[in-house]
C-alpha cells in the first residue's frame, strides 16, 4: 500500500502531459492463493480466547513474497489484521522499501494506516510522510508527505538531495486513474521556488494524457531571451503532437509544431514553424535574415521497415528562406548543410542495396541563395554483392553503382588563377560495374601472398554546358564508355616478437597493380570524388579515388611498414610507414581534373610523398596519435594532424594540431594551421567545469570559444554554457548564445538554448 503511495507523488513534477513512469501497479498487494507464512521471533504468545498471535523479539515474516521486519507483531485472527510496532522495515515482492514506526493493514497488505513511514524505491526515490492510508482498495491517501529522488544514497546514506517536494495531502484514485495534490510546493536547496494550491493530473495507467509541459528558455545574440510553453496532444494511441509558442524579446511570437504517427511498419513526423519577424533589422544588414519578415518551414521525416530485410522512408524540409532554421535554432535542422533525402534499402546476407535521391539545402545569409541553387540534385544506387561459395579458391565480389545528377547552375571559382570546377549546369548519368577475384595463399615460411585480379566498366551520359576557362581537355561527346582491368598481387610477412612482458608484430607489407591508363581521365565530369587525401589510412588502397567518378590508373606499387605492440605494463603502440610508386603508364593523381582533385596530393609524382602514422593508448588514460605526410624530396612536412588527450576520473582534455600546407593548385592558396583544445575538470563532487577553444595560428585569431559549468549527482543536473564562434563573412546569424538546463530525474527538464559541447561527452 505504501509503496503504492510513494510513486503516486512522482507526477507532482510538472511533467503533467507524458507518460508516468510510477510503476503503481507493481506496488499493489498480489498474495497468492496458496501463500504461507513463515514466521521466527524470540517469543510468540497466543491467546485462544481472543484469537490473537503476539509475536515479540526479532519477528521476521515472509508471507506471498513480502518480507517484514520489527520488534513486536499482533495478528488478529477475527479482524484479519495485523498490527506492527517499532523498526519496521517491509520488504515488497518488487524490491521496494518501506520503514515506519507502526504499521496496522489487512493480512494481505490491501488496507491499512502506516504512521512515521518512509519508503525507498528500487528507482532510487524516496518519500517520507507522517501517515498514511488506503481505504476501499481503491484511494491512496499520504499525509504530510515529503519526495524525492536520491541516487547517490545508494553510495552515500547522509546524501541529501537539492530538491524535493513537499505535499500536505496526496490523493491517489485507483477508479478514476488520477493523482491530486493539495498545498504542494516544489523546494530547491531546503527553498521554496513553485507553489501548487491544487494539482491534479494522470497517474502509471494513463500512458499519455493531453496538457502542458514544462517551459522551454533560451537566450541568443540576435533573437534575445524566449520563453518556450509546449502543449501535448495525445490524439490516438498511434499518433500524438506537441505545439510550441514561443516568445522573443526581439522577434516576437515564434509558433512550432510537431505531428508524430506510429505504423505497423515504423513511424512518420511531421515538423512546422513559422514567424513574424518583429525586428528584422536586428540581423546584418544585406542578408535574407534582415531581409525577411514572414518566415518559417516544414519537414517531414519518415522511417518504415517492409520486412527484416527491407526499409523506405525521407527526410525532407521546404522553407521559406535559405536560413530560417538555422536561424531559429530548430532541432534537427539548425546544421549548415541540411541533405533532404528519400531512400529505399535492402541487406541481405551477403549483398546491399541502397537506392537514394538527394537534394542539399545550404542555410547560410545569403539573400540570393547562389550557393544552393549551384548543389546538385542527385539520384544514387549502390548494389554490392559477394559469392557465398569460393570462386576458384577465392572470394569473388561485385559493385554497381548508378548516378544521375542535375545542376541548374554551374558551381566554380578561381584561385589564383586557376579555374576550378566542382559543378557544371546540365545533367550527367554514370553506370558502372565492377567485380574483384582474390585469394590467400601462406607459403611455408609464412610469406602470404594475395592475388587480385578486378574488371570494371562505365556508361557515362553528359547533357552539360562545357566548362570555359578549363585547363584540361573536356569531352564533346554526349556518351562515352571506358574500362579498367586490374592485375594486382600484394604480400605480407608479418613476424612476431613476444617476450614475457610483452608482444610485438612487425608486417612488411608491399602491392604491386599492373592496368593501363585512365580512359578520359579529367574530360567527365567529377562529382563524387572531388575530396581527396593522401595519408597512411588509404596507402594500401587498391584505387585511392574517394568515388566513381575517377579511377586510378598506370601501374602503381605500394610499400611500407606496420607495427602493433602491446607492452605488460598496459601500453599499446600502433604504427604504419610507407611510400607508393608509379611504376608505368599515365599517373592519374598527375592528369588535369575540374577539380585539380590530383594536385599537391603527395601522389603526382613517380615517387609519392612519405605517409605516417603513430598511435599510444597508456593505462594512465594518456592517449596520442600523430599522422603526418612528409614530401619526398626534402622531407619537409606537408600534412600533419596530432592529437594528445587524458581522460581521468577529475580531467578530461584533448589537444589536436592539424596544419596543412598550401596547395594552390587544388584551391588551398595559404597555409592552414590550427590547434584545438578541449578539457573538462572534475573540482567537486558532481561539479564540473569544461571549455573549448580554437585557434587559428595563421591569422592570430581564436576562431571558436565556449565554457561551461555543471552540476550533476546523477538526481539534479545544471549546466550553464557561453559559445562564441567568429563570423567574417556573416553567415551564422547569432555569433555568440547562452544555453542552460536544470534536470530533475523522474520529473523532466527545463532547457534554455544549447548546452552540448561537440568535442566534450
Amino acid at each position: 500500500m505504501t509503496g503504492a503511495a510513494a510513486l503516486a507523488l512522482l507526477p507532482a513534477g510538472m511533467t503533467i502531459a507524458h507518460a508516468q513512469s510510477a510503476r503503481l501497479d507493481a506496488l499493489q498487494p498480489n498474495m497468492p492463493a496458496d501463500a504461507k507464512m513463515l514466521l521466527s521471533a524470540n517469543e510468540l504468545v497466543y491467546n485462544r480466547d481472543s484469537e490473537r498471535v503476539i509475536v515479540r523479539g526479532a519477528v521476521q515474516i515472509n508471507y506471498g513474497g513480502y518480507q517484514m521486519v520489527a520488534q513486536q507483531v499482533e495478528y488478529s485472527q477475527k479482524t484479519g489484521r495485523i498490527v506492527a510496532t517499532g523498526e519496521i522495515e517491509l520488504i515488497e515482492p518488487g524490491g521496494n522499501k518501506i520503514y515506519a514506526d507502526k504499521m496496522d493493514v489487512t493480512d494481505n497488505f490491501a488496507d491499512g494506516f502506516i504512521e512515521t513511514m518512509r519508503v525507498e524505491t528500487t528507482d532510487l526515490t524516496k518519500l517520507a510522510a507522517v501517515n498514511g492510508e488506503r481505504r476501499n482498495g481503491e484511494e491512496i491517501i499520504l499525509n504530510q508527505a515529503v519526495y524525492t529522488a536520491c541516487t547517490p544514497c545508494a553510495v552515500d546514506p547522509n546524501h541529501r538531495s537539492l530538491w524535493h517536494i513537499k505535499a500536505q495531502r496526496i490523493i491517489q484514485n485507483g477508479r478514476t486513474h488520477t493523482v491530486r495534490l493539495e498545498n504542494a510546493r516544489f523546494e530547491l536547496f531546503g527553498k521554496p521556488i513553485v507553489y501548487l494550491p491544487v494539482l491534479e493530473v494522470p497517474d502509471h495507467t494513463v500512458k499519455r494524457k493531453s496538457g502542458f509541459l514544462f517551459p522551454g528558455f533560451r537566450y541568443t545574440q540576435k533573437l534575445g531571451a524566449g520563453v518556450s510553453i509546449p502543449y501535448y496532444w495525445a490524439i490516438s494511441p498511434s499518433m500524438d503532437a506537441t505545439v510550441t509558442a514561443t516568445g522573443l524579446t526581439r522577434q516576437g511570437f515564434l509558433l512550432e509544431g510537431e505531428f508524430r504517427q506510429r505504423f505497423e511498419m515504423g513511424q512518420h513526423v511531421l515538423r512546422f514553424a513559422g514567424i513574424s519577424q518583429a525586428s528584422p533589422q536586428t540581423f546584418t544588414a544585406d542578408t535574407v535574415d534582415a531581409q525577411e519578415r514572414e518566415r518559417g518551414m516544414i519537414g517531414s521525416k519518415a522511417d518504415f521497415k517492409i520486412n527484416p530485410r527491407w526499409a523506405f522512408g525521407w527526410d525532407v524540409l521546404v522553407q521559406s528562406d535559405n536560413n530560417f532554421s538555422k536561424t531559429y535554432e530548430l532541432s534537427t535542422f539548425d546544421g549548415t548543410t541540411l541533405t533532404n533525402q528519400a531512400y529505399l534499402t535492402g541487406l541481405g546476407k551477403r549483398n546491399s542495396f541502397d537506392m537514394r535521391a538527394f537534394y542539399f539545402d545550404i542555410q547560410d545569409a545569403d539573400p540570393d541563395s547562389l550557393a544552393e541553387k549551384q548543389q546538385a540534385v542527385a539520384q544514387v544506387l549502390d548494389y554490392q554483392y559477394t559469392a557465398p561459395e569460393p570462386v576458384l579458391g577465392g572470394e569473388l565480389t561485385a559493385k554497381v553503382n548508378v548516378t544521375a545528377v542535375e545542376r541548374s547552375r554551374q558551381d566554380s571559382y578561381t584561385v589564383l588563377g586557376v579555374e576550378r570546377f566542382r559543378g557544371l549546369e546540365g545533367e550527367d548519368q554514370r553506370f558502372t560495374a565492377e567485380t574483384e577475384w582474390k585469394r590467400t595463399f601462406i607459403i611455408p615460411g609464412g610469406l602470404s601472398l594475395t592475388p587480385l585480379l578486378a574488371a570494371r566498366g562505365d556508361a557515362v551520359g553528359i547533357s552539360t554546358d562545357q566548362p570555359l576557362g578549363y585547363t584540361g581537355d573536356f569531352t564533346n561527346d554526349d556518351a562515352v564508355t571506358r574500362g579498367m582491368l586490374t592485375a594486382g598481387l600484394e604480400a605480407r610477412y608479418p613476424i612476431l616478437m613476444a617476450t614475457a612482458n610483452s608482444s610485438h608484430i612487425l608486417e612488411p607489407i608491399a602491392q604491386v597493380y599492373l592496368r593501363p591508363n585512365e580512359q578520359y581521365a579529367g574530360a567527365l565530369p567529377n562529382e563524387d570524388a572531388q575530396s581527396f587525401v593522401f595519408d597512411a589510412t588509404n596507402l594500401f588502397e587498391r584505387d585511392k579515388f574517394s568515388g566513381f567518378d575517377r579511377i586510378e590508373g598506370g601501374s602503381r606499387a605500394n610499400v611500407g611498414l606496420r607495427y602493433t605492440g602491446t607492452l605488460g605494463n598496459g601500453y599499446g603502440l600502433r604504427a604504419i610507414a610507407g611510400q607508393s610508386f608509379h611504376l608505368g603508364g599515365v599517373n592519374s593523381f598527375a592528369t588535369d581534373d575540374l577539380v585539380k582533385v590530383g594536385a599537391d596530393s603527395g601522389l603526382e609524382t613517380d615517387r609519392s610523398d612519405y605517409v605516417t602514422m603513430i598511435g599510444i593508448d597508456a593505462p594512465s588514460g594518456i592517449t596520442g596519435s600523430f599522422s603526418g605526410r612528409f614530401d619526398e624530396q626534402d622531407l619537409s612536412l606537408r600534412r600533419t594532424d596530432a592529437t594528445l588527450g587524458y581522460e581521468g576520473i577529475q580531467w578530461q582534455s584533448a589537444i589536436t594540431y592539424t596544419s596543412i600546407k598550401a596547395q594552390p593548385t587544388y584551391g588551398s592558396p595559404t597555409d592552414q594551421d590550427e590547434i584545438q583544445t578541449a578539457a573538462a575538470w572534475r573540482f567537486r563532487d558532481y561539479w564540473s567545469v569544461f571549455g573549448q577553444v580554437t585557434y587559428d595560428i595563421n591569422n592570430d585569431t581564436v576562431t571558436r570559444n565556449g565554457i561551461g559549468i555543471t552540476y550533476d549527482d546523477q538526481d539534479t543536473l545544471f549546466s550553464i554554457v557561453y559559445q562564441n564562434e567568429r563570423d567574417p563573412d556573416d553567415v551564422v546569424a547569432n555569433d555568440w548564445s547562452i544555453g542552460a538546463r536544470l534536470s530533475f530525474r523522474t520529473l523532466g527538464d527545463i532547457n534554455i538554448g544549447d548546452t552540448t559541447f561537440d568535442d566534450l561527452n
